[in-house]
């Protein structure tokens, strides 16, 4: 899952991402609303966490922006004020959540997969590729019943590729969605983490399950090409 977070409090803004990345989260920052709102409208995220008192821009004006470029990307709000009529202010602008400083990080993640919540029966948390298995949940991958060791990128890598099995992704969307921004797209890194997958991952009956598309990406499947 890849979070940006909007916080001009760097002591704020470093413990969150620390404590985010330690979950497994992909994070990207910006200290100032003006940043923090043209990442948000160009870029794809699941969650968006936004302080409000905010340099060149506050917290409501970058929600709105976002909202007003179609983002439906939920927004959670951070704030050093408990007022009714603020809360109820900034909803009503688009935020989907609204949090009252100081925050607990345990307070912080319910909220989180509050927002964020889809029903089990439509989305599954486990997926399967032949006897290839990954729980999102608990963030552990099977091969014919036999635990590997993923680091994270690799698990982000694979869940992605995983949760759109059968389709090419291509090489930016991987780049964007495991990857923060501080990362070279034009490095070899994505090339790198898929030899790596690959070999951890092994074959299926003899036949590797993460293929090359020339020219368009790369997709997951027991069928190759087809």
């Amino acid at each position: 899952m890849k979070i940006l977070l909007v916080e001009d409090d760097s002591s704020i803004r470093n413990v969150l991402r620390m404590s985010l990345e330690s979950e497994n989260f992909i994070v990207d920052e910006a200290e100032d609303g003006e940043r923090g709102s043209y990442i948000g409208r160009v870029n794809e995220y699941d969650v968006i966490i936004l302080d409000n008192m905010l340099p060149k821009k506050r917290g409501k004006q970058v929600c709105q922006e976002i909202r007003e470029a179609g983002k439906h990307t939920p927004i959670i709000i951070l704030s050093a004020r408990n007022e009714v009529l603020e809360k109820i202010d900034l909803l009503q602008s688009g935020a989907d959540d609204y949090i009252t400083k100081p925050f607990s990080f345990e307070e912080f993640m319910a909220r989180i997969a509050t927002v964020t919540r889809r029903p089990k029966q439509i989305v599954s948390t486990i997926y399967t590729v032949g006897d290839l298995i990954l729980n999102s949940d608990t963030h552990e991958v099977f091969r014919n019943k036999k635990s590997l060791y993923l680091t994270r990128k690799e698990f982000a890598l694979l869940e992605y590729l995983m949760q759109h099995q059968g389709k090419v992704v291509s090489r930016g969307t991987l780049m964007e969605h495991v990857w923060d921004m501080n990362v070279d797209p034009f490095s070899n890194t994505l090339e790198a983490h898929i030899m790596n997958v690959r070999k951890k991952i092994g074959s299926y009956r003899k036949s590797k399950l993460i293929h090359t598309i020339p020219g368009r990406g790369y997709k997951i499947s027991l069928r190759g090409l087809a």
